[in-house]
C-alpha cells in the first residue's frame, strides 16, 4: 500500500473493511440459575421482546427493545419500578417510528402507568433521540450526567461552518481525500441529527451519588470512550448492572476520535473505565446493555473487549513495521471483514484514529506531518 492520501478510487478497498397487551413475565427460552457466580458467559434470554412487547427481566425491571434504521438495528429500553410510575433508561432514536412504537406501548403493554422520569446514559442519539419528546408527554423530570447533557447540545448545534471547516482539515490530515472527506461529514454524520429538542433542563447524576428509584438504590458510575461520561447503574443489593454502551454482550462499543478533541487518548479511557469495572463488580451481576441481550460474566466480557482492542493495536503496529502509514489506509487493515457504509465508515475512521492516539500515548507509534499536510504513522 502506497502512503498517498486516501481517495475516492481506493473507496472498494476501504469497503472491504406478537401483540401483547400485558407484560410478559417469563424468559421466551430458558434462564439460568442467577444464584451462582458466573463461570462463563451466560444469557439469560436467547431471544428479545418484540415491538410491541415488555418483558419483565426482574422485579419491577422491564425490557424493551425498539427498532434503529442502521445494521446495528435496536436499542433496549429498560424501565425500573417507580413507586406508582416506570423510570424510564434511555428513549430511542428522534424519528417517526420511534414515536409511533412508543405509542403502541402506552396505548397497550404499558397502558396505565406514567413515566415518572427519563433517565439518559448517554447523548448518542438512539439513547437520547426521544427525551424531549417524553418530558414533554409525560412532565416528568431529566436526569442526564453534565458531560453528556453538553454533548448531547453540542450535537444539536454543531454543524457551524467553523466545525464544519475544523472537521475537514481534521480527516484530511488523516488521510482521507476530498470526496471522503465529504461523504464522511455528510450521510456518515447524519445520525447525529436523530434527536428531538433536548429538554432545556435537567437533574445532574455524577459518579459515585446513590440515585434511588422506587424501592431501590443505584450506584451511579460513568464511564468515558464509548461517550464522555456515559451513565451507568449498579443495583448491588439485587445483583443488577444497567452498563449502557460501555459493556455489551456481543459487539464490541465504537471508541473514537473526533475532530472536536483531536488528539484525545478515547481508548486509554475506555480501557481504564472497563478496569475500574472489572475491580468493583462481581461477575454474578445481571449486565443489561444498550444492545444486546442481558447476560452473565461481566469479568469476561470486560476482558474479551479489552483484548479485542489489544488485537486492533497490534494489527496496526504490524502494518505500520516498515513503512510509515496514514490513518486512511490503516482502516482497511483493521476493518477488512467488513463493507462499510458511510455511517459505519464516520465510525471505523474515527475508531482508528482512537487506536492511533492510544498508541501513540503508549509509546509504541511514532507520527510525522508530511509536506502534504497529511500524519503519518509509523511503529517503534
Amino acid at each position: 500500500m502506497t502512503d498517498k492520501p486516501f481517495d475516492s478510487a481506493g473507496a472498494a478497498a476501504f469497503g472491504r473493511l406478537s401483540r401483547c397487551k400485558d407484560i410478559v413475565t417469563e424468559p421466551m427460552h430458558s434462564k439460568t440459575d442467577a444464584a451462582h457466580p458466573a463461570a462463563d458467559l451466560r444469557y439469560p434470554w436467547e431471544s428479545h421482546p418484540g415491538p410491541d412487547q415488555v418483558l419483565e427481566i426482574a422485579p419491577g425491571v422491564l425490557w424493551i427493545r425498539l427498532d434503529l434504521p442502521f445494521r446495528l438495528n435496536h436499542v433496549n429500553i429498560y424501565l425500573l419500578e417507580d413507586g406508582d410510575g416506570w423510570a424510564m433508561v434511555d428513549t430511542g432514536i428522534g424519528n417517526d417510528a420511534t414515536i409511533a412504537a412508543w405509542t403502541t406501548l402506552f396505548d397497550g403493554a404499558l397502558k396505565g402507568k406514567p413515566i415518572s422520569r427519563v433517565i439518559v446514559t448517554h447523548a448518542h442519539p438512539d439513547h437520547v433521540g426521544q427525551a424531549g419528546w417524553m418530558v414533554q408527554r409525560f412532565n416528568c423530570p431529566f436526569h442526564m450526567s453534565q458531560l453528556e447533557y453538553l454533548q448531547g447540545v453540542y450535537h444539536q448545534v454543531r454543524r457551524s461552518e467553523e466545525r464544519l471547516v475544523n472537521s475537514r482539515a481534521f480527516f484530511r490530515r488523516h488521510g482521507m481525500d476530498e470526496a471522503i472527506t465529504e461523504e464522511l461529514l455528510g450521510r456518515g454524520q447524519d445520525y447525529l441529527k436523530k434527536t428531538v429538542p433536548l429538554p432545556a433542563a435537567y437533574i445532574r447524576l455524577s459518579n459515585g451519588d446513590d440515585f434511588v428509584i422506587g424501592k431501590r438504590t443505584f450506584r451511579i458510575i460513568t464511564g468515558a470512550g464509548h461517550s464522555p461520561d456515559q451513565v451507568m447503574l449498579y443495583c448491588a443489593a439485587d445483583g443488577l448492572f444497567l452498563s449502557a454502551d460501555q459493556v455489551l454482550s456481543k459487539i464490541s462499543p465504537n471508541v473514537s476520535v473526533w475532530a472536536h478533541e483531536p488528539d484525545e487518548n478515547a481508548l486509554g479511557s475506555y480501557l481504564g473505565s472497563l478496569q475500574r469495572l472489572a475491580d468493583s463488580l462481581p461477575d454474578d451481576v445481571l449486565v443489561l446493555p444498550g444492545h444486546g441481550v442481558p447476560f452473565y460474566g461481566v469479568k469476561i466480557r470486560i476482558k474479551q473487549l479489552a483484548d479485542h482492542h489489544e488485537e486492533r493495536c497490534q494489527m496496526i503496529a504490524a502494518a505500520c513495521r516498515d513503512t510509515a502509514k496514514t490513518s486512511a489506509e490503516l482502516v482497511p487493515v483493521v476493518f477488512f471483514k467488513h463493507k462499510l457504509d458511510a455511517h459505519q465508515t464516520g465510525f471505523a475512521a474515527g475508531e482508528l484514529i482512537a487506536h492511533v492516539n492510544h498508541m501513540l500515548a503508549q509509546q509504541r507509534l511514532t507520527q510525522a506531518l508530511g509536506e502534504d499536510g497529511v500524519l503519518r504513522f509509523k511503529a517503534t
